[in-house]
């Protein structure tokens, strides 16, 4: 049995995403944005979006030498988009979190197939799409808006070819529109991984030049063994992957990381 084969029984999933910034100010912007549950811990803050996702608010050089760009002008690349019940929510959100600091790439307004919509880059650079199915309101506002999902879209070259390199570490596929739309099954209380084209997905938010870098953004996962993370790495190093790398931790732990064909870094750790 080949190293591929073994690995797709081990649940394969994206537990963190990690926002590089000022994580002092992050949290200030998040928390007057999304109103989460925070706790700080050294150097970084660990953020629960309310039980759809974790995120992490670090520095922008880290430890490994990875890290972020920190806030830019330019397409970083993704966009982390927050579903909220009606448009009523999204307005809200995209209000209070331009009057937190974030810049405001477009107005929250009626789009697509029925839906509302706004985007915004956020203090750190990182860009949301705040969005619901619905443009049409069905109650008073919450005081905490509070999201239904939040998925993660990577702006990627191929996404066919994106879909078969995640497909092989072991995620599953849900909606497949091709080279317009992939995403993945989530597990629950996780953040959704999507893949688009970079060019459309900038655009969708409101930026004409997607550029090519991925800074500030770092996705994990936390396996179970050791043994795990060296099969993802064998997964991901004969899969297309443009770095693969196991790193010793301590005796007692593993940890190790790969960037996806697109630049797009994963961090790999044991669970504690």
């Amino acid at each position: 049995m080949n190293e591929q084969t073994r690995h797709t029984k081990t649940l394969f999933a994206l537990d963190v995403v990690t926002l590089a910034g000022d994580p002092d100010a992050s949290k200030d912007f998040y928390a007057a944005a999304f109103g989460p549950l925070m706790s700080k811990s050294a150097g970084s803050v660990e953020v629960d979006m309310h039980g759809t996702g974790r995120f992490e608010l670090a520095s922008a050089t880290t430890d490994d030498g990875s890290g972020g760009e920190g806030a830019s002008s330019s397409f970083p690349g993704y966009v982390v988009t927050y579903a909220l019940a009606q448009p009523s929510e999204v307005q809200a959100v995209m209000d209070t979190a331009a009057h937190a600091g974030a810049q405001v790439l477009k107005p929250a307004k009626k789009a697509l197939f029925g839906s509302f919509s706004g985007s915004f880059r956020a203090p750190d650079g990182s860009i949301w799409k705040v969005a619901a199915d619905s443009n049409k309101n069905k109650g008073p506002v919450a005081a905490a808006p509070r999201p239904t999902e939040i998925s993660i879209i990577l702006g990627v070259k191929d996404p066919k070819a994106s879909r078969a390199f995640y497909q092989a570490l072991g995620l599953k596929t849900d909606r497949d529109y091709g080279n317009k739309y992939i995403d993945f099954h989530p597990v629950d209380g996780a953040v959704r991984l999507c893949l688009m084209q970079r060019g459309v997905l900038a655009k969708d938010v409101g930026i004409n030049d997607p550029g090519d870098g991925t800074g500030g953004l770092t996705l994990s996962h936390r396996a179970a063994t050791n043994e795990d993370i060296e099969q993802l790495i064998a997964v991901a190093d004969s899969s297309g992957s443009r770095s693969a790398t196991p790193q010793a931790h301590e005796a007692e732990l593993g940890s190790g990381h790969f960037a996806d064909p697109d630049g797009f870094r994963w961090n790999l750790s044991t669970s504690k």
